[in-house]
């Protein structure tokens, strides 16, 4: 890999695909709260629903927040099941419904009620000394499913099959968890306007890629990965080869990336048109 004109040309990728492809992103609709404790909210919301065609991703969230009416975080931590529950009636999002998204609200409840804020229950679980956030993601997860879904299951822990689990995904489970490494980078990225930087006791350096089958193909195809998979093995090599080209922020390429496949500027099917405007045909494997 040369190391130098990649980056070079990875920095003129992120300088393109900036804030204004936000319209083509689930961040955006987060991006409309002002308040940070509502952003802090509403991006998990917003990310763990992030799968599946970006129109019907968008639509969905419209759904979720506009009973909210502007205030996520006030109307989390006040939710109640029967009260609330209604105006969320007969929403499905792909593999999850109104139950799945009670459970993570119930969830959400619990740990506001707990720690005060997502941050806080995040911080209990990381150390500046761990190579990555691996370690504290799997606490966050894990103490998440672990917490009083009664209302929805009835006693004893969350039942295996809870469409909860798919929303929030274990690195220990070997998960890419693209999901929640994408809310990581909007709560922790800063020195630009994409991502919040609202989490500043954790540095960038930690964060991990939000691998995709779009950033997998792309990161295969530049030389920043040789593995097949599409796992937390190949979360791991792709962001310790993004390391190399920016240590302090290893992630900074990730919308730019992305974006370069979700738009078809780098679809499964190569052509010369598309290739010379990449950017990336000199390094291409394909």
């Amino acid at each position: 890999m040369e190391i130098s004109r990649l980056r070079q040309s990875l920095d003129v990728l992120y300088r393109m695909y900036d804030i204004r492809h936000l319209k083509a992103d689930p961040l955006s609709v987060v991006h409309r709260f002002v308040r940070p404790e509502d952003r802090e909210v509403a991006g998990l919301i917003a990310a763990v629903f992030s799968y599946g065609r970006v129109p019907q991703i968008l639509k969905t969230l419209e759904r979720i927040f506009a009973p909210m009416e502007g205030a996520p975080d006030a109307f989390v931590r006040n939710f109640e099941l029967e009260r609330d529950g209604r105006k969320f009636a007969g929403m499905v999002h792909r593999f999850n419904n109104e139950k799945d998204l009670f459970s993570l609200l119930l969830g959400l409840r619990q740990v506001l009620e707990e720690f005060g804020s997502l941050k806080t229950l995040f911080l209990s679980g990381y150390s500046a000394a761990q190579p990555d956030i691996g370690p504290a993601l799997t606490r966050f997860v894990e103490h998440l499913l672990s917490l009083d879904y009664a209302p929805l299951y009835g006693e004893g822990p969350l039942p295996p099959a809870a469409g909860v689990r798919f929303l929030l995904p274990s690195p220990r489970k070997k998960s890419a968890c693209k999901r929640l490494n994408m809310y990581l980078r909007w709560m922790v990225r800063r020195d630009d306007d994409l991502d919040f930087g609202l989490w500043t006791e954790v540095s960038p350096a930690k964060l991990l890629v939000p691998l995709d089958t779009h950033i997998a193909r792309i990161a295969r195809r530049i030389g920043l990965t040789k593995r097949a998979a599409t796992d937390w093995g190949t979360v791991l090599d792709i962001t310790e080869s993004l390391r190399r080209l920016d240590p302090e922020d290893p992630v900074k390429y990730d919308f730019a990336l992305a974006h370069l496949g979700i738009l078809q500027h780098c679809g499964k099917e190569v052509t010369k048109s598309a290739c010379a405007a990449c950017g990336l045909e000199w390094t291409c494997q394909v």
